[in-house]
């Protein structure tokens, strides 16, 4: 190499992004995922044998994913070819898999393809790479941020290691950071810089594990302070809040965190923890959530988890959903508050649902009942000679509005399907259906 050449590569490594300067070249350099790549791991021990099958990282972004990968191709004797899933097609599919099987056949040289991005495949796509995958013509390594099990041909997971990657830890960004200030080939260690604490940790706690999110912000604060005295770049927590921003919600409409977080605020409010509802809460609406989907949970759960144990829940997560469609955003999110606030600080029940679940299978599965003589319509002309409605006793002609009467079909003669608890007004149903077995007056009481 030339001095010419030195300088442009010199240059062409300065113009890179500092996340892409300091990406792991070898696995000792890698930062976290040790429950993967820790010693006697199953990966390590993969990749340092040069011994790979097919595989899949799968993890939220700046975790590592595409940073193994390139430790891989480090590693391995095998040629190392990188796609894009968002703008490669099966062509160049066609072309890797040609080119890899003249490689394999004068050769011996096997061929890894790095996907990244393989969720955007779709299925012709994935289809095109099972052949050669399941025949050893290309090892694949695949990258997703979706999980496989839903966004990868399940013939093409079945033949594939899926490696699950962690949101890095506070202490392990903090350990990027610093060595990255410290690093004089690829860091700021050749540059004059002061980071305050504070400063640091800001960084540190609103990167969300995200390697790539902490790195982008400290280059942004180191090349937006100019030198002071001595040529020292001062770092202070203002530079640090301002270079940040605010940490970006890893929230995907239709993936995981959609799935996970719906799922979450769900259990939190049938926990009972409203601060663990309003974090979830405020979390889907920063992330543009649609506030119908919410509301609509939140109504479901009014009825599913409270039940009868508050009835007022219903009504009031059905105020919060008409004033998402009456007044929308941001104003609607104080009454979603306010349901998420009373349904996870009410009594709760589910007898409402095994209630009905029960009956829904006394008619799929059991002899279906014929309504009793005495219930039925009596207004067509006929019916009194056909015996409809006679006999029936009138509620309202007895005292307190009740008389024993049969309403269930001869056949499920005496079941039950609603239990209620002893929470909340259920308990005053309870006492209510219990005064209902007792003997009653037979007569009118006028």
């Amino acid at each position: 190499m030339d001095l010419f050449e030195y300088g442009h590569q010199q240059n062409k490594a300065n113009s890179e992004p500092l996340a892409a300067r300091m990406r792991p070249r070898h696995l000792d350099e890698v930062i976290g995922q040790s429950h993967i790549i820790g010693p006697g791991k199953l990966l390590r021990r993969m990749i340092e044998a040069d011994r790979l099958s097919s595989i899949i990282f799968y993890g939220p972004p700046g975790t590592g994913k595409t940073t193994l990968a390139h430790v891989i191709a480090n590693h391995t004797q095998a040629f190392f070819e990188q796609l894009n899933a968002v703008t490669a097609g099966v062509a160049d599919i066609r072309r890797v898999v040609t080119e890899s099987k003249e490689r394999l056949t004068m050769y011996d040289k096997r061929s890894v393809l790095f996907i990244d991005e393989i969720h955007r495949f779709n299925r012709s796509q994935q289809d095109a790479l099972l052949p050669y995958v399941e025949n050893g013509t290309i090892i694949l390594i695949g990258a997703t941020t979706e999980n496989p099990s839903f966004e990868v041909n399940a013939a093409l997971l079945s033949r594939s290691r899926v490696f699950m990657l962690k949101p890095l830890t506070d202490d392990e960004i903090r350990k990027i950071l610093i060595h990255t200030l410290q690093d004089k080939e690829r860091g700021f260690g050749n540059e004059k810089i002061k980071i305050d604490n504070d400063a640091l940790e800001h960084l540190v706690r609103t990167a969300g594990g995200d390697s790539r999110n902490a790195l982008n912000a400290l280059e942004l604060a180191v090349i937006t302070t100019p030198p002071g005295e001595e040529g020292i770049r001062h770092i202070t927590l203002e530079t640090a809040e301002e270079s940040i921003q605010k940490k970006v919600i890893r929230y995907d409409k239709s993936g995981d965190n959609h799935y996970d977080t719906i799922s979450a605020f769900i259990k939190s409010m049938r926990g009972s923890d409203p601060d663990a509802a309003l974090y979830y809460l405020a979390k889907m609406l920063k992330a543009g959530e649609d506030p119908r989907f919410i509301a609509r949970r939140i109504f479901i759960h009014a009825a599913e988890d409270v039940g009868m144990a508050d009835p007022r829940a219903l009504m009031i997560a059905s105020a919060a959903a008409h004033a998402v469609d009456y007044i929308g955003l941001p104003e609607a999110q104080i009454p979603m508050a306010e349901a998420v606030i009373y349904i996870a600080t009410a009594p709760k029940s589910n007898a409402v649902v095994r209630g009905i679940q029960e009956a829904s299978h006394a008619v799929e599965k059991e002899k279906s009942g014929r309504v009793p003589p005495h219930l039925r319509d009596a207004h067509s002309s006929g019916a009194k000679i056909q015996g409809r409605g006679t006999g029936y006793l009138y509620p309202h002609d007895y005292p307190r509005g009740y008389v024993k009467q049969q309403y269930l079909p001869e056949e499920h003669r005496g079941k039950t399907f609603y239990h209620p608890t002893a929470i909340g007004y259920e308990q005053k149903l309870q006492l209510f259906l219990r005064w209902m077995k007792e003997e009653h007056p037979s007569k009118p009481s006028h």
